[in-house]
């Protein structure tokens, strides 16, 4: 069942006017604006733009020049389980690289890609802080070390049945 166009425009109305009015009539509200959006909706969703720009009176142009400059910002839904791969030097030096290209071979995605079936989003991350365990990944705020590319896939496939 789908929702018609006239319910979704309510439904961003409930959801995005609160956020307007706390910034009506302020300088440098975009980057601010845009987070609280994100922190309501999970993204940046297109819809969002184009209904800020006509409420708020900034150009949607500003909007998305900012959602798309900033890594803050995303513009597509993230996946049920947020999968992060680390790429710091402990990890880089036991394999994670191996692990990342496993990953995206097995789930067709790659960084900051979300699987077609809204499970995971893999993002690569500087450092994960725990260079003991490396090479590691986190799913959620778990953490998986001493990986090898299969195993790294195999616990990810295990989160398919949660």
């Amino acid at each position: 069942m789908t929702s018609s166009p006239a319910k979704g425009i309510e439904n961003m109305s409930k959801r995005l006017d609160p956020i307007i009015e706390k910034y009506r009539g302020k300088k440098g509200v975009t980057i601010p604006l845009l987070a609280d959006v994100q922190k309501e909706l999970g993204y940046v969703a297109e819809e969002a733009v184009g209904y800020l720009a006509e409420k708020a009176d900034i150009p949607a142009a500003e909007l998305f020049g900012v959602a798309t400059f900033y890594a803050m910002f995303r513009m597509q839904p993230e996946g049920k389980y947020v999968v992060r791969v680390c790429r710091g030097t402990a990890c880089h030096v036991q394999g994670s690289a191996l692990i990342g290209d496993q990953i995206q071979r097995h789930f067709k995605i790659k960084d900051g890609e979300t699987t077609s079936d809204g499970i995971f989003t893999l993002q690569y991350v500087a450092c994960l802080g725990c260079c003991s365990l490396a090479p590691v990944l986190m799913v959620g705020d778990e953490v998986y070390g001493r990986l090898t590319p299969d195993k790294a896939v195999s616990i990810l496939e295990s989160y398919r049945d949660k």
